[in-house]
Order: structure tokens, then C-alpha cells, then sequence
């Protein structure tokens, strides 16, 4: 039982808690070790792509590391205080909850606002069905950040997996936009994100797929049909076949369509994903005890 114990007390607590406050947050650490770094990043190309690659690749390596020292050193149950925060499933679906409450009272101000916490994108010009849609994608896409990857991570590499994974993943979501500002210093934690996330998004799309009942049909044709379409190599896997799944079309204006011929989606639609959502954390946390237990076994 000790081989499991540390991840189904973690999970257990995401389940029952959701996430520690922010001062006590390893992930929050970690954007602040970020800005930290950005602040004193050299000005010339070259210079800052040299060290967005060297924090791209030591960030990881440090946290990971820290996440050996503690499997190595702490008993079970603190191990899984530490394991906890490197998943966010309650509050992901809770944050999806936010934006559908607000929506579904025709609160627009509010749901725009509660959209930023899963969103980078600009929400204000948004109207009802594409804050819908862009919930909708983003609680498929964060399926992947923050539940299935670290998950796949640490099931196959123990605390180190975990954490490196979401070093890395937590650099990219800091520094990995085609802006002047961080074209070259975050370049290298976004291609490093896109390859420690490729397995992942498409093992998560096989899951939302198999869910997916009466509607696997539509969601396996969208998914293969649409998920090229995002800049994103990864994003586009969950969201085309969650878009297929749902039955909607999901949209970020002058960017990408999925599913065009499909509506756009209410407030309701945000519940069935919230559900489905759900589902894929339960059966993928059940799949990584099972595996863990193997490989320790």
C-alpha cells in the first residue's frame, strides 16, 4: 500500500481540498522564481535566447530534483502534501463551474471576469457563447497541464517526474508567447512544453474519446479533422474532440474554428464538459495507482 498511498492521498486531497493557499503553493514558488529570472534576463537576442534555454532546461531539473529529495527523505504522507499541488483537478472544474453560474445568470461582466482565471486571452469584447466556448477549451486544455501530464510524469518518474514536469510546463505558461517581449526568452519552454506534453494531449484525447458514448463517432472525426488548427501542437488534440464530443463549435476569433458546422455553445454545454471533464480525471487517476503499483511492484 505505501507504493500507492503517497498519490491516492494526493488525489484524494485535490478531491476534497483543491488547492493550498498561495504562499504555500510549489508552483506559485515557481512563477515567482520566473518573474524573478525575467527581471534580470539580458537585453540582446541572442543573449536572451541563451538564457530562456538554460532556465527552459535548469528550472525543470532543480524542481525535479527537489522532488527526489523528498520521496527520499519524507514519510508517505507528507510526501503526498507535496505531490498535491503539482495537480489542479477540483480547481479546474470549479473554476468552469464559476463561469457557467455567472453565464447562466446573464451576468456577462462577472463570467468575463471569472474567465481570466482560466484563460491568458483577452475577454472583455467576449459576448455569452464564445466565453462558453473559450471555458470549454480551456477545461480541456488544462485537463492535460494540470492532471493528465504530471499524472503520466509521476507514475513513470515518482515526485522528480512531477515537478520537473511542472516546471516546465509552468515556464511555458509564463514566458511562451510569440510577443517581442518573449519570442526569444521563452522560446525554448515552449518547445520544450510541446515535446513533454505530446504523448500526454493524445492520451488525453483517447480518454475524452472513449467517453465520449454515443457521440465517439463525432468526436473521433473532429479531433483527426480539427486538431492541426490551433498554433498549439497539443491544445488542438482535446479541444477538437471535446468540440466534437459536445457537439459545438469552439472558436477564438481570428485564430481557430473547430467544428464549424456546429453552434456555438450556452451555459449548459459548460456543464456536460465539466462532467466529461470528471470522468477523464477519475478513470486517469485510477489508471495511474494501477501503474504506479506495477512499476513499484
Amino acid at each position: 500500500m505505501r507504493r500507492i498511498a503517497p498519490l491516492v492521498l494526493a488525489l484524494g486531497l485535490d478531491a476534497l481540498c483543491g488547492e493550498p493557499p498561495a504562499w504555500l503553493h510549489p508552483v506559485v514558488w515557481m512563477g515567482r522564481g520566473l518573474a524573478w529570472l525575467e527581471a534580470r534576463a539580458p537585453r540582446g537576442e541572442l543573449a536572451r535566447g541563451a538564457y530562456g534555454l538554460g532556465v527552459a532546461l535548469g528550472l525543470p531539473l532543480i524542481w525535479g530534483g527537489l522532488g527526489w529529495v523528498v520521496e527520499t527523505v519524507l514519510p508517505w504522507p507528507l510526501q503526498a502534501l507535496v505531490l498535491k499541488p503539482a495537480f489542479a483537478g477540483r480547481a479546474l472544474l470549479d473554476a468552469g463551474r464559476e463561469v457557467e453560474d455567472a453565464l447562466a445568470a446573464d451576468r456577462l461582466a462577472d463570467a468575463r471576469r471569472d474567465l481570466r482565471s482560466l484563460v491568458s486571452r483577452p475577454t472583455a469584447e467576449l459576448d455569452g457563447p464564445l466565453i462558453a466556448a473559450a471555458a470549454i477549451e480551456s477545461l480541456a486544455e488544462n485537463l492535460v497541464d494540470s492532471w493528465m501530464a504530471p499524472l503520466a510524469a509521476y507514475s513513470l518518474a515518482g515526485m522528480a517526474g512531477a515537478y520537473a514536469y511542472r516546471a516546465a510546463n509552468t515556464a511555458d505558461a509564463m514566458w511562451g508567447y510569440h510577443t517581442p517581449r518573449y519570442e526569444q526568452l521563452g522560446k525554448s519552454a515552449a518547445h520544450l512544453d510541446d515535446v513533454l506534453s505530446w504523448v500526454p494531449a493524445r492520451l488525453t484525447a483517447s480518454v475524452l474519446w472513449g467517453l465520449s458514448g454515443s457521440h465517439r463517432q463525432a468526436a473521433l472525426a473532429t479531433w483527426w479533422r480539427d486538431a492541426g488548427r490551433t498554433a498549439s501542437p497539443n491544445a488542438g488534440q482535446v479541444m477538437a474532440c471535446v468540440a466534437g464530443a459536445l457537439g459545438v463549435r469552439l472558436e477564438k476569433p481570428g485564430h481557430y474554428v473547430l467544428n464549424a458546422s456546429a453552434p456555438l455553445p450556452g451555459p449548459q454545454v459548460i456543464t456536460r464538459a465539466r462532467r466529461l471533464v470528471a470522468r477523464a480525471m477519475a478513470v486517469s487517476g485510477a489508471a495511474a495507482v494501477s501503474l504506479r503499483a506495477v512499476r513499484r511492484g
